[in-house]
């Protein structure tokens, strides 16, 4: 089969270029002859599969590896970099760092003698430096004895949020759109005004656009979990509750990246995390041992909320799936069918399951593409598999269907594995044809190994794709309570009235460092006439953004929704401890009374990153609006009616505690495993779970108001 008879423009650095039949292709073995893998006119499957047939097992072995990888730039002292401080040499001591979970060597070192291929890049330079720095790693590998290049992948870098490790690991040097939860709300309220979801496509065109252009080709995005436990820690980072809105959030991502097929200017995306965080063990994440299970205790629930979005990635080509961490449990789970057939549950990690991977994801689903472990599978969150060596974890995993292994260079234990006679080379092969197909197919063996810096810097710096974040971020802000029409804050009805602008966080350091940078951008749109003295305030705008819990380490007692300080609750072991969501909430109150004591008015304005239960913040406001790690600017045009407000809630608000209430067997209220708008099915009589306000508001999945 002929893929494409037009002559690439091929770029070759180290190796030569030879001439057959008045056409040119890269020698990348220096055999002065054209096998089959070198020539552009066959097929990426053609081409991956003669050029397994020439890898020996070391090189196999790498290829299944996928790690991070730090920039030259960000290696302080100097003398451990190459390529004029381009790359990192350093060699990192096993333990020394969260990463070096086994010991980490030099990019050089890794390239040419551990074989590895496939890197996850987490630094925040300039796009011009990354693609340099892209470029330089593809050097080194083009010298290598068969010249297979590098494939670099990172998780999101176009979405406002403060730094988090694994999940935007890099932010603001993209254009920056507000958090995954604001494109939702966004989105979802153009469908509301009779729209749709094509602010999602604009989206991921853009940001398509400006990662092409750098050199980064695969994208570990996006969450297509659907958010159904309220205490999940991660719940920011997915499109909310809607099965059905996710699914065709996640259709338009993976069209927007990869293009309606993959080609020379995809980015190949990543979906995760099959089949479904959102069914948490109340709240528990699985980077930590307490959070290691799914729970369906409810009928059908698997197939209904959790698995929809995933059947449209594999609908829309998704190059990759990555597997959850978790297990599914079989003691607090109900059986869960799917298309008619009962799912065995074996309690292992799903990326060490055979049924899940095999049956329901490629016979049932279709999909074609490769599996991706999640980072640490066969370390540190190796679950189900915790009494088995490294090697076995590893055969585990790749014989249930893994094809990539995630955030390790362990090549010795993979070996191992390989060498007991644990896993097939039939296996093995076919693993190492799905990945290579992959980088065929986005030209990186031909005409994309290298990219421009000046090119990069170029469609980086395109205005379009940052007015286009700016209108994102707007359309996000959500009215969720609006008493005798407090907003708009009209000319009109300021007159001459003075604001007072305040930011309250979880950090008091932060908190004061968002508030002169809210202040600063409130100037520049010179609609309010600001005090820095509330008492001499006759209108307040408060931003709240709380935080609670951590990505990599269990809470002692269960994940805190509410907004306070220094409350007392109890551990799951009984004891007590504090927990702090808000720092500065007396202030907080003392603030809004002293304002409305006196006739005036206060919005309030609160970031969602997690369903948070508002009882305690909601009352003090005459106007609540909230943002999804949106900026502040945008949100001062719409409290000031320079917009009109558009974005809806994308998950439901519980009422208050007793909503989600545990009991002493490890048992809540409210299923884990549905969605807040679906929850009342389920409901215990006389409770229902959706916050209402002092308005009669209803704070569900879909609620926003306009002026």
């Amino acid at each position: 089969m002929e893929s494409n008879q037009k002559q690439p423009k091929l770029e070759v650095r180290v190796k030569n270029i030879i001439e057959v039949d008045g056409l040119k292709f890269k020698d990348l073995n220096n055999s002065g002859k054209l096998e089959p893998y070198k020539d552009w006119r066959l097929s990426p499957k053609e081409r991956a599969e003669n050029l397994v047939s020439l890898m020996n097992m070391d090189e196999k072995i790498g290829m299944m590896l996928i790690n991070t990888r730090k920039m030259g730039l960000s290696q302080e002292d100097k003398s451990k970099t190459s390529h004029d401080g381009v790359l990192d040499e350093a060699i990192v001591e096993k333990g020394e760092n969260i990463f070096a979970v086994a010991k980490i060597y030099g990019t050089t070192h890794t390239i040419e003698n551990m074989h590895l291929r496939h890197f996850i890049h987490r630094d925040n330079h300039s796009p011009a430096q990354m693609a340099e720095w892209i470029n330089k790693m593809n050097e080194v590998a083009e010298g290598t004895r068969l010249g297979i290049p590098c494939l670099i992948a990172s998780n999101s870098r176009n979405e406002n949020g403060e730094s988090i490790f694994g999940m935007n690991d890099a932010v603001g040097i993209f254009s920056t759109w507000p958090g995954t939860l604001g494109l939702a709300a966004a989105a979802m309220g153009d469908i509301k005004n009779g729209g749709d979801a094509s602010l999602i496509s604009e989206f991921a065109q853009i940001a398509h656009d400006e990662w092409d252009a750098t050199g980064i080709r695969k994208g570990y995005m996006y969450m297509a979990d659907t958010a159904t436990d309220p205490r999940w820690q991660r719940t920011y980072g997915t499109f909310g509750e809607d099965p059905e809105f996710i699914s065709d959030v996640i259709g338009r991502i993976i069209d927007g990246f990869q293009g309606k097929e993959l080609g020379k200017h995809s980015i190949a995306m990543t979906t995760k995390h099959f089949p479904g965080g959102g069914a948490r063990e109340n709240g528990f994440d699985p980077h930590y041992a307490e959070g290691k299970w799914n729970l369906y205790p409810t009928p059908s629930s698997l197939e209904k909320y959790h698995l929809p979005p995933f059947r449209a990635a594999v609908e829309h080509g998704t190059s990759s799936i990555m597997p959850y961490y978790s297990i599914p449990s079989i003691s607090k789970s109900t059986v869960q069918e799917f298309e008619g057939e009962d799912i065995p549950f074996e309690e292992v990690g799903f990326t060490f399951n055979h049924y899940f991977l095999q049956h329901i994801l490629r016979e049932k689903l279709g999909f074609k593409g490769y599996v991706n472990s999640d980072s640490g599978i066969t370390n540190k969150m190796a679950w189900g598999q915790e009494t088995k060596t490294e090697a076995e974890r590893f055969a585990k995993a790749i014989n249930a269907g893994t094809d990539l292994v995630a955030d390790t260079n362990d090549i010795e234990n993979l070996k191992i594995a390989i060498e007991k006679g644990w896993i097939s080379e039939k296996r093995i092969n076919e693993a190492n044809v799905r990945l290579l197909e992959e980088m065929f197919t986005l030209g990186l063996f031909d005409d994309r190994t290298y990219v421009s810096p000046e090119h990069a810097t170029e469609v980086v710096s395109t205005p379009r794709h940052w007015e286009a974040s700016y209108e994102a971020h707007k359309k996000s802000v959500t009215v969720l309570k609006n008493s005798n029409m407090t907003l708009p804050l009209s000319a009109e009805k300021l007159g001459n009235k003075k604001v007072y602008v305040d930011v309250f966080h979880k950090d008091q350091e932060l908190a004061a460092t968002y508030t002169e940078q809210a202040r600063k951008e409130c100037k520049e749109l010179e609609t309010f006439t600001l005090t820095e003295n509330h008492e001499e305030a006759d209108i307040a705008i408060m931003f709240v953004q709380p935080k609670s819990g951590s990505y990599f380490n269990a809470t002692p007692g269960l994940l805190e929704l509410e907004l306070t300080e220094n409350k007392t609750v109890k551990a799951l072991d009984g004891s007590e401890y504090q927990e702090t969501t808000l720092s500065g909430i007396e202030h907080l109150k003392a603030v809004c009374d002293n304002i409305r004591n006196r006739g005036g008015k206060v919005v309030i304005s609160v970031n969602v990153t997690l369903p948070w239960i508002l009882g305690n913040v909601e009352p003090l406001a005459d106007a609540l609006v909230a943002g999804y790690d949106t900026f502040f600017k945008p949100q001062f045009e719409v409290i000031a009616g320079g917009f009109q407000p558009v974005g809806v809630l994308p998950l439901t608000l519980p009422a208050s505690e007793e909503v989600i209430a545990v009991d002493e067997n490890g048992d809540c209220v409210s299923p884990n495993d549905v969605p807040g708008y679906d929850k009342d099915k389920y409901m215990p009589e006389g409770l229902s779970y959706a916050y209402k306000d002092s308005d009669g508001n209803v704070y569900k999945l879909g609620h926003g108001l306009t002026y």
